[in-house]
C-alpha cells in the first residue's frame, strides 16, 4: 500500500469546511442522502421454486382451513400455518402478541362485520363480541443508514369461509383470492430472510379483507411500526392465473401505476408489470392498499386477476390455478420487493396520492 502524505494546506481548509458545513446542517445531508438513489444491491437472488410454491397453496387452499373465514377455526389454522413459515424463515415477530395482532370485531347481521369501537364492551352482547388477527413480521434492513425505513409487503389470508353450496360444494377455498398471494409474501419472506435488503421490510398478513378491509384498516390506525417510517407498500393479491391484457403467463399489472413513480421504478428493474388494463373496475381502490395509500404511503397492488369466473365462488380451487405462471410472478414479487428496499423509494406522482374518505368507522 503506498504511504499517505499529508494534505496540502488548501485540501487541509477545504476539509475542514466541509466537515463544518456537515456538522451545521444534517438536515442537508439527510435530504441529499435520500434524493440520491442507493447504490444497486449486491445481494444474489434467491430463486423461486414451484414445488414450493405449490406445497404452501396446496396448505392454505385446503378443504381443511374451511374457507379461511375470519373468526372461525379455519382462520386460525391458517395463520397458525402462516406464523409457522416466518418462524422457519427467520423472520423476527413484529406484531404486539409476537407474530400476531389482535382485531377487535363486533358481528353485524348475518355474516358481516366491524372494527370493535369504544363502549361496545357495554352496549353489544358477548355472544356478537370475536376477534382475529393480523400477522405481522420484520426483516431489518442492512443498511444502518436505511434501516429505519421500512417497505411492507402485504396480503390478506381470509377468504369466504363456508358459504351457500354451488354444485354441491359450499367451502370457498380461495386458491387464487388470495392464497396465492400470501404464498407470495411467505417466498418474499422466504428469500429476503437469506439476504436481507437495504431498508426494513416489513410483513403484513391481514385478516377480514373480504369484510371491507377491516384487518388492515386496524393495521393501520394500530401500527406496530410508525407509518412514518414506511416509504412505500407492495399488496399481492390473485396471482394465480395469467391475464392476458397484462401479456400472459408470466407477467402481472399494478393497481393505480400512473400514481406514483413505483411502476416506472419497477418496470425499470425488469420486472414484467404493467399499468391495469381495466381502470374502470378502480382496483386501486377495492384491495388493502388503499388503506395504506390513504395515509399518505406509495401503496399498489400486484395481480394477475384477469376477470375469471370463479371469484368468489366455492370453485376458486388450486386445480384452477397456473403454477408456472404463478411461481414467476411470486419470482417477480420477491424481486420487486427487493427493488423497493435497495433503491429510490416511489413518490407519489402529481395529483396520485388518495385522499381520505370523510367518514370512517
Amino acid at each position: 500500500m503506498p504511504q499517505s502524505r499529508a494534505p496540502r494546506a488548501g485540501a487541509a481548509l477545504f476539509l475542514g469546511a466541509a466537515l463544518a458545513l456537515a456538522a451545521a446542517s444534517p438536515a442537508l445531508c439527510q435530504k441529499v442522502r435520500k434524493d440520491a438513489p442507493p447504490p444497486p444491491s449486491r445481494a444474489a437472488h434467491v430463486p423461486v421454486r414451484m414445488e414450493d410454491v405449490r406445497a404452501a397453496l396446496s396448505v392454505l387452499a385446503a378443504d381443511s382451513m374451511e374457507g379461511r373465514g375470519t373468526g372461525t377455526p379455519g382462520s386460525a389454522r391458517a395463520a397458525r400455518y402462516i406464523v409457522g413459515e416466518l418462524r422457519r424463515f427467520g423472520v423476527e415477530p413484529a406484531g404486539d402478541s409476537a407474530y400476531f395482532q389482535r382485531v377487535p370485531l363486533v358481528r353485524v347481521g348475518a355474516r358481516g362485520m366491524r372494527l370493535a369501537r369504544a363502549g361496545d364492551a357495554d352496549t353489544v352482547p358477548a355472544e356478537r363480541r370475536f376477534s382475529d388477527v393480523n400477522i405481522v413480521g420484520i426483516i431489518r434492513g442492512s443498511d444502518p443508514a436505511l434501516r429505519d425505513e421500512v417497505v411492507v409487503v402485504g396480503s390478506h389470508y381470509d377468504h369466504m369461509g363456508i358459504g351457500r353450496a354451488v354444485n354441491g360444494d359450499s367451502i370457498y377455498n380461495g386458491a387464487d383470492d388470495d392464497a396465492s398471494g400470501t404464498v407470495a409474501v411467505l417466498e418474499v419472506a422466504r428469500a429476503l430472510a437469506k439476504s436481507p435488503p437495504r431498508r426494513s421490510v416489513l410483513f403484513v398478513v391481514t385478516t377480514a379483507e373480504e369484510a371491507g378491509m377491516i384487518g388492515t384498516q386496524w393495521f393501520v390506525r394500530n401500527p406496530t411500526v410508525p407509518v412514518e417510517r414506511m416509504v412505500a407498500q407492495l399488496q399481492v393479491e390473485m396471482i394465480g392465473r395469467p391475464d392476458s391484457l397484462a401479456g400472459g403467463p408470466g407477467r402481472g399489472w399494478l393497481t393505480g401505476y400512473e400514481r406514483s413513480t413505483m411502476g416506472e421504478l419497477l418496470a425499470a428493474a425488469g420486472i414484467p408489470v404493467v399499468p391495469d388494463a381495466r381502470p374502470q373496475m378502480s382496483f386501486f381502490t377495492r384491495s388493502d392498499n388503499i388503506v395504506f395509500a390513504r395515509a399518505g404511503i406509495p401503496a399498489h397492488t400486484f395481480s394477475s386477476y384477469g376477470m375469471h369466473g370463479d371469484y368468489h365462488q366455492p370453485s376458486d380451487e388450486i386445480g384452477k390455478v397456473d403454477f408456472d405462471h404463478m411461481t414467476r410472478l411470486v419470482d417477480a414479487a420477491v424481486r420487486a420487493a427487493r427493488v423497493l428496499a435497495d433503491g429510490p423509494a416511489p413518490r407519489w406522482n402529481p395529483g396520485g396520492r388518495p385522499t381520505a374518505p370523510q367518514n370512517q368507522d
